[in-house]
């Protein structure tokens, strides 16, 4: 195959199938060096990236205004790529399986416009034997091709951090994997091109799908384990972050901290790897405790800022209460799956409707999500408590005079601030007289 020589000297192109905060990325960085097809069924999305505006602001106004990708929502434009790479987001049902119909949906799209020639990565999270048992499959019906013959597969798990500018796409190793060696050297040669730190090659595809599952429950096994020990070190009166703090003094110590788990990764992907254990007959023991654990925080959270209110002497339905940060992950207007959703269903069991102020945040999907109406900062006044649930700069930077002024008149002693994350200075606040509390 020269598929990588005709993406370089531009006789071919590649396609990204799912423009949010981890295809678009992709795209752009490709489009620096190939051409690209950027393909979302969401036409306002494709109409705000065509103005030149990044909703996710993991690329920026200017980084799309720059590139040259051809952004599309016409799925016949995919028949002019050879080298299709599939980043729709794979989320959870209601009662924690896999809803996979994003990438089959996606992949019956790729399937209608597929030529002879092409290669098809997959970058969406899904457990081992998704891509050749249920994505290939579509795949050929579709085009009516044979796969191995007429096109071929791989895998390359997304390692994107939404919001982070320090670990980007370029710096991460990636993942790739391929049906047969020569699949593999052509998909690791067109990543190379943009991915400065290099490719680590799976020997397989079920390999690779099984390290993108394992890698995000790994570290929400860890998380939870930190919530776990912030839950009674809540009962014996100890403060988590002192504990930690100490502990972090030991050269081997992971550094991991207590939190609200969510997101499209770490508070899914641990599901995906457990529906497949179980259907091979084998029940989770350590993963799904682990995630009980941390979806069971924001309603652990919503109980400490009730009791807090209590000893503050306030009455509990009367009480106003202010949420800052609705996003699942600070600097991010990402609000898929955000555990801070589950703050605000526990307190609306007590009666109360808390106030949301998020800077970050996309008013419109706080809306469709959670049913949320985000309220400006300039609007907050006479609260009784600030619960800190994500970690914005704007959130940590702000000090004890612009922090008072969102309070009601009356005693320090009397106004709550819950510190979730932990970003806010405990001596000073503490020194002041707030009723403080931090997970």
């Amino acid at each position: 195959m020269t598929l990588f020589n005709d993406l370089i000297n531009k006789k071919e192109k590649i396609s990204v199938v799912g423009l949010g905060y981890v295809g678009m990325p992709i795209a752009v960085a490709f489009a620096r060096k190939v051409d690209v097809i950027g393909f979302d069924l969401n036409k306002m999305k494709i109409g705000l990236y065509k103005s030149g505006i990044d909703p996710t602001n993991e690329v920026g106004n200017e980084g799309i205004k720059q590139t040259t990708v051809d952004f599309t929502s016409d799925e016949t434009k995919l028949q002019e790529a050879k080298f299709h790479i599939v980043a729709v987001p794979t989320p959870i049902n209601a009662d924690k399986t896999p809803d996979l119909s994003p990438v089959e949906g996606a992949s019956a799209i790729i399937g209608r416009n597929l030529t002879k020639g092409s290669i098809v990565v997959y970058e969406s999270t899904v457990y081992p034997g998704v891509t050749e048992d249920i994505c290939i499959p579509i795949l050929e019906k579709e085009s009516g091709l044979k796969c191995g013959v007429d096109f071929k597969v791989g895998y390359s798990p997304e390692r994107i951090n939404p919001g982070d500018k320090v670990h980007r796409l370029e710096n991460i190793i990636k993942i790739v994997s391929g049906m047969d060696d020569e699949s593999l050297e052509e998909i690791s040669k067109v990543y190379e091109l943009v991915i400065e730190a290099g490719v680590h090659k799976a020997s397989s595809i079920k390999v690779a799908e099984a390290a993108k599952v394992v890698e995000n429950s790994q570290r929400d096994i860890n998380i939870a384990f930190m919530n776990e020990l912030a839950m009674v070190f809540d009962r014996m009166g100890i403060d988590t972050n002192d504990v930690i703090e100490a502990m972090n003094t030991k050269w081997n110590a992971l550094k991991f901290y207590p939190g609200l788990v969510g997101g499209h990764c770490i508070g899914v992907d641990p599901y995906y790897f457990v529906y497949e254990a179980e259907k091979l007959g084998y029940h989770s023991q350590i993963i799904l405790s682990g995630r009980k654990i941390n979806d069971d925080m924001g309603a652990f959270v919503a109980d400490a800022i009730i009791k807090n209110l209590i000893i503050a002497n306030k009455i509990v339905k009367q009480a106003k209460v202010v949420i800052l940060g609705i996003t699942f992950k600070e600097n991010c207007p990402d609000t898929r799956n955000s555990k801070v959703s589950d703050i605000i269903k526990r307190l609306n069991e007590y009666g109360i409707e808390p106030i949301v102020v998020d800077p970050q945040a996309n008013i419109l999907d706080a809306k469709q999500e959670y049913g949320v109406k985000l309220v400006a900062f300039d609007e907050v006044e006479n609260a009784d408590c600030l619960v800190f649930a994500v970690s914005h700069d704007e959130f940590k930077n702000m000090t004890i005079e612009e922090i008072d002024k969102l309070f009601k008149e009356c005693p320090n002693e009397e106004k709550v601030i819950v510190d979730v994350k932990s970003i806010l200075n405990k001596s000073e606040i503490k020194k002041s007289g707030y009723k403080y509390w931090s997970l």
